[in-house]
């Protein structure tokens, strides 16, 4: 398979934001999309299940024809970019506008599964991957930063057809740590990455709030993450962003108090807690989430799920202090 193509060109960065998303995207979509194919083997899920503590699938290697429970496909199409191409952050650019937007933040999208049993996803199956840029805008945060927004949709198909389609978006928070949306939970949305300025001066990491005790809720799981599960979330995923486990990194330059927990992680852990009240090896037809704040190791949160209506069960992840670090909303098929 040949290497990826690197989606970014040199741009004066004199240039305003808009001006670059423009002439940027205006050269990518002449380009083919991006497309990979990989074998979905056994070990990477054994592997991926023992990372989140799930022993159903790790207890031993999993055999042909076992279905991908839901959002782990995550731990298959990795980064294939070497570390000399990776940025100063450890993230990968192949979809990076031209500098200075180079700093990627993901944390929401949308999944929807086009097929209830015979198009899943299973282990053995030989699937590709196809990715495609739709979209780039210049916008500003509320504190006045540029920035520039980025749609990136994935599909992916078995030998049944479409299984698949990935729409990722990112959320952000200004340099006053208040949350900003790309956009709505609840409106259509692509895998849409925030890219803002390389980070010149070193970020102060925010004091630690006053803990509060977490609510009550129908159906409540509770999580602390280690910067061993991070770790080896961050290898399986081939994640290299330092924010996930170089605490030198996350203090000293992005301002954070701690590692951060991945917005992917947490939204595994939100399906499986769906999974588990559910019971067997149930599917989602769609789900929508976005993080509206940061999560630490070493912090506890809670996870609630409310009770189903019309198929449609909301969740949210709390975090020690009262403030709700990611929201979602799953919906079964019928």
């Amino acid at each position: 398979m040949p290497p990826f193509r690197r989606f970014h060109s040199l741009i004066p960065p004199s240039q305003s934001a808009s001006a670059i998303a423009f002439q940027w995207l205006s050269k990518t979509q002449k380009l083919p999309p991006q497309k990979q194919t990989q074998l979905l083997d056994a070990n990477q899920l054994q592997r991926f299940s023992a990372t989140l503590s799930r022993t159903e699938l790790s207890e031993s290697l999993p055999e042909n024809d076992t279905p991908l429970p839901a959002c782990y496909h995550l731990a298959y199409f990795t980064p294939s970019q070497i570390e000399q191409d990776l940025g100063r952050d450890g993230t990968d650019t192949t979809f990076n506008p031209p500098n200075p937007f180079t700093r990627r933040m993901w944390a929401g999208g949308e999944l929807e599964w086009i097929q209830k049993d015979t198009g899943r996803l299973k282990v053995g199956q030989v699937v590709t991957e196809r990715t495609e840029l739709l979209s780039a805008e210049g916008k500003r945060t509320r504190a006045g930063e540029e920035m520039i927004v980025v749609a990136v949709e994935k599909q992916y198909e078995n030998e049944h057809g479409l299984a698949l389609v990935d729409r990722r978006y990112i959320s952000l928070w200004d340099t006053c740590g208040n949350f900003i949306s790309s956009t709505s939970l609840l409106s259509h949305i692509y895998r849409n990455w925030i890219f803002r300025p390389e980070i010149k001066e070193p970020q102060v990491p925010a004091a630690q709030p006053e803990e509060s005790p977490f609510p009550d809720g129908y159906n409540t799981r509770d999580f602390c993450q280690t910067p061993v599960t991070l770790f080896r979330f961050s290898a399986l995923t081939f994640n290299a962003h330092k924010i996930h486990y170089n605490k030198e990194w996350c203090k000293e330059v992005e301002g954070h108090r701690d590692l951060v927990v991945h917005g992917p992680l947490n939204l595994v852990n939100i399906v499986n807690f769906w999974r588990d009240l559910k019971g067997g090896d149930v599917l989602p037809k769609r789900i929508a989430y976005r993080a509206t704040g940061p999560l630490y190791a070493g912090e506890k949160y809670r996870l609630i799920l409310d009770s189903e209506k019309d198929r449609i069960t909301e969740a949210r992840m709390i975090d020690s202090y009262g403030k709700v670090s990611m929201r979602g909303q799953i919906e079964g098929f019928e």
